[in-house]
């Protein structure tokens, strides 16, 4: 594509719970435009044409990613077909935007990654999370060093459902987390621990505890859970200065500052070990409450026009299916450790 090119035209594939969203963020932007969007189904289709009357709609991805009037492309489908979509969209020269999880393994993502290397196209994974005004907030605290050194990285993701056919509890709810751990904690995990259960006999877990060594004085530890009887969506983080709560329900202070820590302080004799409690102030900053999704396709329309290297890219897409293997293969070796 051009990268002078004023408008970018995008067609949308997949219309079901996420699509709708990518369409109307996409319509709203200057420097944008849906001009297609593809759904298997009939009575989708016809929602697409009572929504949006200047849209051409279809029932084959083929007839967007080989589009000569598209200039990218949004796979907002099952994670099984993001690998064959994506390709057909990169081999016919279009940019790709891709729901998340990147792909189902390293080898379907290295090779996306590899070819829109090759083809000097972009890609896009969507990490909405990543521009939300919490976790900006969160990682310019990091970069500051306004927490100190990191100690704990704990994230709780619960609810009541959804299950998905195609994917367990890991791949569906925990790329979220592990995008925001990956975007603020800059340090490289080594290793991976599973634990999780599948209580209905569908070879798919509903419940895992994941935990992520770090190669230094680090852990990072998720909940993830579709039988929990109330949502959670509650992180911690840890420093040596100052603790922080993000609450992703909350719908105002969904962030605190707790000026609260401990010290280890040793005198003579060896049971001289004394801790030290720091008890302070707690406070809520103040955070930009804009709709992340519109941030983050603008941001992609301003990736595919320029030349600087987008924080969710291809290769930021393959740490987390890296990171979603080495889990799952935890998994089926009861909790083993694995190395990343």
């Amino acid at each position: 594509m051009n990268t002078r090119l004023k408008v970018l035209n995008v067609g949308v594939v997949g219309y079901g719970y996420w699509g709708p969203n990518i369409v109307r963020n996409f319509q709203a932007i200057d420097g944008a435009r849906v001009v297609a969007v593809c759904d298997k189904r009939p009575h989708v289709l016809k929602k697409i044409r009572e929504a949006y009357p200047g849209v051409m709609e279809c029932g084959d991805y083929r007839t967007i990613t080989r589009s000569p009037d598209i200039d990218a492309v949004a796979v907002i489908t099952p994670v099984s077909t993001h690998y064959r979509i994506a390709k057909d969209a990169l081999e016919h020269g279009k940019h790709v935007f891709v729901e998340k999880p990147f792909t189902a393994s390293i080898k379907e993502a290295e090779e996306l990654v590899r070819l829109a290397a090759r083809k000097k196209l972009k890609i896009m994974v969507d990490h909405t999370y990543l521009f939300t005004g919490a976790v900006k907030k969160m990682k310019d605290m990091v970069d500051k060093g306004e927490l100190g050194d990191l100690l704990y990285y704990d994230s709780t993701r619960v609810n009541l459902g959804l299950f998905q056919h195609d994917v367990n509890v890991v791949w569906d709810l925990i790329p979220h987390d592990l995008a925001v751990m990956d975007h603020i904690i800059k340090r490289k995990p080594v290793a991976i621990s599973a634990g999780g259960i599948d209580h209905f006999g569908r070879n798919q877990e509903n419940i895992a505890y994941v935990t992520i060594h770090f190669d230094n004085n680090m852990i990072a530890h998720f909940n993830v859970n579709w039988l929990s009887p109330v949502k959670v969506r509650l992180t911690l983080i840890g420093g040596s200065k100052k603790m922080l709560v993000w609450n992703d329900l909350e719908a105002d202070e969904k962030i605190k500052i707790y000026d609260r820590g401990v010290t280890m302080r040793e005198t003579e004799g060896i049971y001289k070990l004394l801790v030290d409690y720091r008890s302070g102030d707690m406070w809520a900053p103040k955070i930009d409450h804009t709709e992340a999704l519109r941030k983050e396709l603008e941001y992609f329309v301003s990736y595919v026009k320029g030349g600087f290297k987008a924080v969710n890219d291809g290769e930021a897409g393959l740490r987390m299916v890296r990171m979603l293997e080495a889990t799952n293969k935890s998994l089926r070796q009861k909790g083993k450790l694995v190395k990343l």
